[in-house]
């Protein structure tokens, strides 16, 4: 028998489900229409009787509920008899500044992949490592013109002192450089330099096992790396040109590397690729461009097997759910496009998440395959569920009147990036 609630306003049946351990006893209530997620979370505190409230979000057919129910089921056509399924889960607790770094130029990229420390890659060439009490590690003088991109490359040792930061740069270069952690003395030197590109570089990757990278260019070209370190030069500056000139003073222990491969497709500039996930170090990848493109690639073959076109959304940023199911890009034109890879024969977005200015980067959970984060160029940082993309679940100023240019999201640490320096906030993800 459903439970009767007092109320002067039509009610609607609904059953209860949650994958939270708050579990209620299976029955039907009748909601009146006017009810919205605070006096649901409610509902659900008092039919539990826990000491200590927790709130709660809903899920009805998929989606968030952001409005009362009555205008979601107008909204939805849904018929009065029709008995609805509510999803509950626990709310995310709101954002919580931890600390700030300022630089002294832009940072354009963060990585928070070192346990207990974070890499900033700035404007003025230098990469920097810091550890979790704010205190500066590391600063190294890696490129003679702005960094664009830093990561992390994963080891495949146990050696929890030595780590590779794969950098690039608008100096035409990437570069490789190894850097030890050892409390008494931790240092930092570059022992490779990639050469191919003749325009600045936007991005680099590394794929999960570290053993390949993946750098994207201006110049509409990717191209593929390994990691190892060569013991001789594999790319000379034997003819006159720019780039001989910049690099006559460049140290000869710096290996010159060249591409294993180069994917050709894009016809324009290329702002971001990355291996997808779970995939072997040459197998599937994808990038976007500033020809309003995203495209997967056979890396092996290097054969571009997919293009998805999206007219009039020069893109400039890209991310995947780690469940690899979704794509997202952020576009010059204030919109994040969703991309559902399950989808047959996709060829264009399968939604949006409308920004009030241009998004610039964006981050996923890895903790959760509906939460993501994005930065823009009007200094805020939202947190989106995919699962309802009308508008953010939270949204927290970094700075006023300075541009966000990066985020990276690991455990609940979330580390933004721009032209206010480094900041970072605590983001509980999904429980």
């Amino acid at each position: 028998m459903a439970s009767s609630l007092p109320s002067a306003v039509p009610s609607h049946p609904v059953v209860f489900i949650t994958q939270t351990p708050y579990a209620l006893p299976s029955q039907k209530f009748m909601i009146p229409l006017d009810w919205k997620r605070y006096q649901l979370s409610q509902l659900i505190n008092k039919a539990l009787d826990l000491p200590k409230p927790i709130p709660f979000d809903f899920l009805v057919h998929g989606e968030i509920l952001r409005t009362s129910l009555l205008e979601w089921r107008l909204e939805k056509g849904v018929g009065e008899e029709d008995t609805l399924e509510i999803e509950y889960f626990e709310s995310v607790m709101p954002p919580q500044r931890m600390s700030e770094l300022p630089h002294e130029d832009w940072v354009s990229s963060v990585s928070c992949r070192i346990p207990q420390h974070f890499v900033t890659a700035s404007y003025d060439g230098h990469l920097r490592l810091f550890d979790y009490s704010q205190n500066l590690v590391l600063d190294a003088s890696v490129h003679q013109s702005p960094v664009t991109s830093v990561c992390t490359v994963p080891s495949p040792s146990s050696d929890t002192e030595s780590r590779i930061l794969a950098s690039s740069s608008h100096d035409l270069t990437a570069c490789l450089t190894r850097i030890y952690l050892s409390p008494e003395n931790p240092t930092a030197s570059t022992v490779a330099s990639l050469h191919l590109h003749t325009s600045p570089l936007s991005s680099i990757s590394s794929d999960a096992s570290g053993s390949h990278l993946l750098t994207s260019s201006w110049d509409g070209l990717i191209g593929v790396w390994d990691t190892s370190i060569p013991d001789e030069h594999q790319v000379n500056f034997e003819r006159g040109d720019d780039r001989k000139k910049r690099r006559k003073t460049a140290p000869t222990n710096i290996k010159r590397k060249a591409p294993i491969a180069v994917l050709k497709s894009h016809t324009a500039r290329v702002s971001k690729a990355f291996f997808a996930a779970g995939e072997p170090a040459k197998g599937k990848a994808y990038s976007c461009s500033f020809d309003s493109t995203v495209r997967t690639w056979d890396v092996e073959s290097g054969v571009c097997m997919n293009t998805i076109n999206v007219p009039e959304r020069p893109m400039l940023d890209l991310a995947e759910t780690p469940d690899g199911n979704v794509l997202l890009a952020a576009s010059t034109d204030r919109t994040v496009s969703i991309f559902d890879l399950r989808v047959s024969s996709l060829s264009s977005s399968t939604g949006i998440m409308m920004h009030p200015a241009t998004p610039s980067c964006i981050a996923t959970s890895e903790s959760g395959k509906h939460q993501i984060v994005t930065g823009s160029y009007d200094g805020v940082v939202r947190l989106w569920d995919l699962r309802s993309t009308k508008g953010a679940v939270t949204s927290f100023r970094v700075w006023d009147g300075m541009k966000v240019l990066a985020v990276d999201w690991v455990g609940d640490v979330v580390g933004i990036g721009g032209e206010g320096g480094m900041e970072l906030w605590r983001i509980a993800g999904e429980p």
